[in-house]
């Protein structure tokens, strides 16, 4: 089974939030209510340097595939 890279995800527990799921390495989820990421694995192979810099890059690419299904919901 192939999987997505990005998953969206809400949770009765918590009505105001929306998480984005990051399935590829290294795996983490988003709050989209406070941008907080929770990591689900410990990326041991990048520097601070490095993590910064793809972090910065795989946030981008989760809200660019947030903004795609809120317009694909909303056709």
């Amino acid at each position: 089974m192939e999987l997505p890279k990005f998953l969206l995800g809400d949770n009765t527990d918590f009505p105001d939030d929306i998480f984005i799921i990051h399935l590829d390495y290294p795996r983490f989820i988003i709050n989209l209510k406070d941008d907080e990421v929770e990591f689900l694995e410990e990326p041991e192979d990048l520097d601070e340097a490095e993590l910064n810099a793809e972090m910065e890059s795989l946030i981008e690419k989760a809200n660019d595939f947030y903004d795609r299904e809120v317009n694909r919901y909303e056709e």
